[in-house]
Formats: structure tokens, sequence, C-alpha cells
């Protein structure tokens, strides 16, 4: 037991590092070389006689992105745990359960629908529309998948999986015709927004991820003893006092709404949710108290990984972070699904 918390211990301590390293590593790389120095020395106190510019970009436009990558991370992180615990399925994910797809069709139609005060109102937009809608849209798909996979006899995890695929369909139908009406200006930013990128990170967005991450993250710990429950069945949990119905509807409308931010702060990133819960299953076990911390320490770790490989590999030109994620974590899922596969026969 000791030997576990032990080695818990240090995994946290090796992630923080890890973290620190590429937080650090995210505000150096660019088209604008800043030193390692440089950074330190912008994150510190007091004037350190910086050059006007270079403090410029580090405090504009690379912090920000840095702060907002470790959170937007964290929190796809954290819902990718708690919902892979709370359907007992490896294969759970905020996007393969349909909540990525109706958020990102409710900030789409957002975006269409409100194109005209973009111009005069961005930040109303930004911060106060598209969130709404996002949160609405993932709630919705979420209460459909739920509705559809819960009778009198529970809930069905393959048929909330099956739920989800449909859900996901129609809502890239609906992206589709969006795309289709939406004016030049609607278009443009539809068509980088549903690409998912961190490009536009403002302290505005910083702070709404953040409180959200906070929320999220002191929810989903209050609940870690019945996730752990969950992980006997659904019947045993039952068994030990746990409200499995309220349960699971509390925390999938939690983690509705965590993505529904995610996706309107920065559009649709995928994967994270999916391939980072199994790395800190790996790590640290299955307990939901030492899950929770590591899955969002390695989320905005991988993320931060990621949005460096997007901003540099084709320099000065920019990849969207979602195809990044894409990339890395298709080849992990397709390798969840051959060990399903392999496990069944």
């Amino acid at each position: 037991m000791h030997a576990k918390r032990f080695s818990a211990h240090h995994i946290y301590i090796l992630s923080t590092a890890l973290l620190i390293f590429a937080g650090l590593s995210s505000i150096v790389i660019g088209p604008m070389a800043i030193s390692y120095k440089q950074s330190l020395l912008a994150l510190l106190p007091g004037d350190h006689e910086l050059a006007k510019h270079v403090s410029l970009v580090i405090h504009q436009i690379r912090l920000p992105r840095t702060l907002l990558c470790f959170a937007i991370g964290a929190i796809l992180a954290i819902c990718g745990a708690v919902l892979q615990g709370l359907f007992r399925n490896p294969l759970a994910d905020p996007g393969i359960i349909g909540i990525t797809g109706g958020a990102g069709l409710g900030a789409a139609l957002a975006i269409v629908l409100f194109a005209p005060l973009t111009a005069s109102f961005p930040q109303l937009l930004n911060f106060a529309i598209v969130p709404i809608f996002a949160f609405v849209g993932g709630a919705i798909s979420t209460i459909l998948v739920y509705r559809l996979g819960t009778d009198k006899n529970g809930t069905s995890v393959m048929i909330m999986l099956l739920a989800g695929v449909a859900i996901t369909a129609i809502s890239g139908a609906g992206l589709g015709l969006l795309n289709y009406v939406a004016d030049d200006q609607a278009l443009r930013d539809l068509s980088l927004w549903s690409m998912g990128s961190l490009a536009g990170a403002t302290w505005t967005g910083i702070i709404l991820a953040y409180c959200t991450f906070g929320l999220l993250f002191i929810y989903f710990y209050r609940h870690t003893s019945n996730l752990n429950a969950l992980l006997l069945g659904e019947a045993e949990a039952r068994h030990m006092g746990v409200n499995t119905q309220k349960l699971k509807r509390n925390l999938i409308i939690t983690c509705a709404a965590g993505v529904g931010i995610t996706v309107a702060v920065c559009g649709p990133i995928g994967f994270i949710g999916l391939v980072i819960p199994h790395v800190g299953r790996m790590l640290t076990g299955p307990n939901h108290k030492t899950l929770l911390p590591i899955s969002a320490l390695l989320g905005g770790l991988i993320l931060l990984v990621a949005d460096m490989i997007a901003r540099s590999a084709f320099s000065p030109q920019e990849l969207p972070v979602g195809i990044i994620t894409a990339m890395l974590g298709a080849p992990f899922f397709i390798y969840l699904l051959v060990n399903q596969k392999s496990q069944m026969s």
C-alpha cells in the first residue's frame, strides 16, 4: 500500500516537472526567438529590462495560450476519466457519446446566427452567446443519449454509445448545413473553430476555463468513492448505498457543461478525453482519487505538446491543434478496439 502511494507521489512530481518544462517551452517556441531565460524573467515580478516586443509577445500571445492549453487539456481529461468510470467502458469519451458533437453544433449555430454581431460585440459573442449555445447543445445531446440508453432496468452502456454515435452523425450533418448557409465571415470563423485551435486565447477565456476546471475537479473528486464503487458493478454499488441513477445523471450533465465550455472557447479537440485516462490508469491504477489528479496533469501536458507541434511543424504557418491530437489519439483508439476484440474472443 505504501509502495503504491510512494510511486503515485513520484508520478505526480515527475508529471508536474514535465508540465512546467513544457509550459516554458511553449512560451519559447514560435516564429520569434525567445530564450528560456527571457521566458523565466517575464514570469517573475519586477522590471527585468526585457525588450518591449519580447514582453508583449510573452504576456499577450504565448503565456495566455500556454495557460489555456493546460486548462482545456485538464478539463477534457478529467471528463473522460469520469465518463469511462461511470460507464465502465474504456471507449467512453465526450466525443464518442455525443457531448462534443452537440456542443459543437450549438456553438456553430451561435456563430452563424449572430455573425452580424461579431464586428460590433466580439466579446459578447465569444464569451456569452457561444458558450451558452455550446452548453445547451451539449446538454440536449447528453439528455437524449441518456434517455435512449435508460429504461426501467437501468442504463445500457452499449445503447448509450450507439446513441452517441447517432447524435454525433446528426451534429455533423447540422454542421455541414450551417457551413452551406453561412456568409463569408461566419464561414471563416466556423472553419477555424471547427478544427480546434488555441490561437485566439484571451484572458477572459482563460478565467472562464480555469473556473470551470476548478469547479469540475472539486465536484468530481467528491464523487471518487462512488465512482470507485461503480467499478465493482452497478448492482454492487447500489448495495453499498450509491444512488447510481442520480450519480449518472448529475455527472453526465456536469461533463456536458465542462465540455461545452471547452468547445465554446477553442472548438472541438478530440481524443484527449479518451487517451489520457488510460495512460493515467497504467501509471496509478483505477482508483479515481489518484486517477483524477494525474489525468488533469497529463491532459494539460499532452495538449501543450500537441499545441507546440501544431505551431512549429510548418512554422510560420500553424496547424489546428485538433489535427495533431487526432493524429496522436487515433492509433491509440484503434489499439483499444483491437484490445477489446481480443478480450471478447
